[in-house]
């Protein structure tokens, strides 16, 4: 009985310790933020957003600073992210839903695989909606089926430039895309300009939260959206999985897609982050969803929070992978531009 005794505390006080390292990791050191788009867009938005907040939430309560990594359409951050950046947990990087897509349907690029990362959270399972300026002639789906539309993208692994080239595909519609803008606060202006007609892809929250006053003049025209759900506001814009219910072929690809959209903000750390760091960080980023102050000034922003645990990430993205290769035959078919 007294050796058991001794043996319980002599376990309770390593536990203690370890738990104790644990929590001192973060004091004094910097935990960097990164995102795969330029400053202004929705995304840069949102990642500072969480650098404002996040860090209250760690023990230890490290400073926070953020860094934008644009090009390739999401690639550049993303393999900075899996091969170089330190694996102890003070590198975080926002992914670009884009690449959900990009990897299952085996194109290049990706340096390592997005079942290997440390997922931390999605923050939005927004829909991503293809919208136009309002001086553009095409106000309708049917519009963009009738003539071309000029489009701008930051890159082909991203989805404004994979979701359109499927709507051809699948839809019939004649998106011709404009490629190498750095971010959405170039594309915007490119709209305003008149050097494009609209944008591949956006969450429609992104566009309030970066762009309030177009919202609110109405400038921004939305032809079609894709997602699991329509967006709250868009409830008359079609939702690509609606168009085409029922279609054997089509159908399938149109879930696959939607699956991929929905993770829409995802965060993630590099491979073979230590394991409790990682539950540390999954914890933090729970209370940060949870937190009124953050929760208001999204709300203020107009940023749209609809979470996802870093479980249930790693969950959806191994599910997204396991996707049944006849399904991604087509959806390459229809990444290719080729009809279905």
């Amino acid at each position: 009985m007294i050796r058991s005794r001794h043996l319980f505390l002599i376990l309770a006080v390593l536990c203690a310790a370890h738990d104790a390292h644990a929590d001192d990791f973060y004091a004094g050191k910097t935990l960097t933020l990164s995102t795969h788009t330029g400053v202004g867009g929705g995304y840069d938005s949102l990642i500072r957003l969480i650098a404002r907040f996040m860090n209250k939430h760690i023990a230890g309560q490290p400073q926070i600073i953020v860094v934008n990594m644009p090009g390739a359409g999401g690639l550049t951050a993303f393999n900075y992210l899996a091969r170089i950046a330190p694996r102890d947990g003070t590198y975080l990087s926002l992914i670009g839903q884009g690449l959900m897509i990009y990897e299952p349907t085996g194109q290049s690029g990706l340096q390592e695989s997005l079942g290997a990362l440390s997922w931390i959270g999605n923050v939005s399972q927004s829909a991503n909606v293809t919208a136009v300026w309002y001086t553009s002639p095409t106000h309708t789906l049917a519009d963009a089926r009738a003539h071309e539309v000029v489009l701008g993208s930051t890159g082909v692994s991203s989805p404004d430039a994979q979701i359109p080239t499927v709507y051809n595909s699948i839809l019939g519609t004649h998106f011709k895309l404009v490629y190498g803008y750095e971010g959405g606060g170039t594309l915007n202006l490119a709209m305003e300009r008149g050097e494009i007609e609209g944008r591949g892809t956006n969450t429609w929250p992104s566009y309030k939260a970066t762009w309030p006053e177009a919202v609110r003049l109405h400038q921004l025209i939305p032809l079609i959206q894709i997602g699991l759900k329509k967006d709250p506001d868009l409830m008359d814009v079609p939702l690509f999985l609606d168009v085409v219910r029922g279609d054997s072929l089509r159908e399938p690809v149109a879930q696959f897609l939607s699956l991929a959209t929905a993770l829409s903000r995802p965060l993630a750390g590099p491979p073979l982050m230590p394991t409790q760091r990682l539950a540390l960080l999954r914890h933090a980023f729970d209370d940060l969803m949870r937190d009124d102050a953050f929760l208001a000034e999204a709300q203020r922003q107009h940023i749209d929070i609809d979470p996802m645990g870093g479980d249930e990430v790693q969950k959806s993205v191994a599910q997204i992978l396991a996707t049944p290769s006849a399904v991604i035959d087509h959806t390459k078919a229809a990444l290719a531009g080729h009809p279905l």
